[in-house]
């Protein structure tokens, strides 16, 4: 753990005051080829997507397709793949582990429990995750402080132990209108669902719209009380 105190302690000070074009510059040139992008295609991973792609930064790009997503967001996956012409890394389930939970439980146990929804996150996005960081240093992620509470203390650089890599969070305090602002500015490809209140885009079965005002989170997992709710890619704790 030196050394990962080490590397944090090097890294912070460094990515202080550039701007996020130059910040993703500086982590790919600190773990040249073991740097990850991981895309849901969201609001904020399209504005990711859009300066790694327009400033041909080698940084790998990946997606995780849990077999559930939005029709939706395979259109905004195929157009981001037409606009910037970057090979995309899919990861998705194990064919055996969900056909064994669906035998098992039917197609919507998630609803049964929060183990149960946990169960069906860890099959179709934590374990094709763990794949995806196999022989990466560093997982670049689109998370912003204000999208919950889970992340509002969350330093831009840390170490996931529970991943054993390096995370960078490039927009982790750019504002939601900043977000939108530059989307429109720069005419990037963007989920159509965001047009209709679906602030935070998941799966179809455990995402729906939010009502004005409520929170951007609110409409993931909605049948459970958790204001923490996490799926998994990000709830577990991290160590400095």
């Amino acid at each position: 753990m030196k050394q990962v105190a080490q590397t944090v302690a090097e890294v912070t000070p460094q990515l202080a005051g550039l701007d996020t074009v130059a910040q993703l510059t500086y982590i790919n040139s600190v773990f040249t080829n073991k740097a990850v992008f991981s895309t849901s295609f969201g609001l904020e991973d399209q504005v990711i997507t859009h300066l790694i792609a327009e400033n041909n930064l080698p940084i790998q790009l990946a997606t995780l397709d849990t077999g559930r997503l939005f029709p939706e967001t395979y259109l905004a996956w195929n157009r981001t793949r037409e606009k910037y012409g970057k090979a995309i890394h899919v990861f998705a389930p194990q064919a055996d582990s969900v056909g064994e939970l669906l035998s098992q439980k039917g197609p919507f146990s998630f609803y049964e429990s929060v183990e149960n929804r946990k169960e069906c996150c860890r099959i179709r996005k934590v374990e094709p995750l763990k794949r995806m960081l196999i022989g990466m240093e560093c997982w670049i992620t689109g998370i912003r402080a204000e999208q919950s509470d889970n992340r509002t203390n969350m330093p831009q650089f840390e170490w996931d132990d529970a991943n054993q890599v390096f995370k960078f969070h490039p927009l982790l305090d750019w504002s939601l209108d900043k977000v939108k602002h530059f989307i429109e500015t720069h005419n990037i490809p963007y989920n159509s669902l965001h047009d209709r209140n679906f602030p935070s885009i998941g799966c179809a079965p455990c995402t729906r719209a939010v009502a004005p005002g409520q929170d951007v989170r609110a409409g993931r997992w909605w049948w459970e009380s958790n204001n923490q709710k996490e799926c998994g890619l990000h709830e577990h704790p991290i160590t400095k």
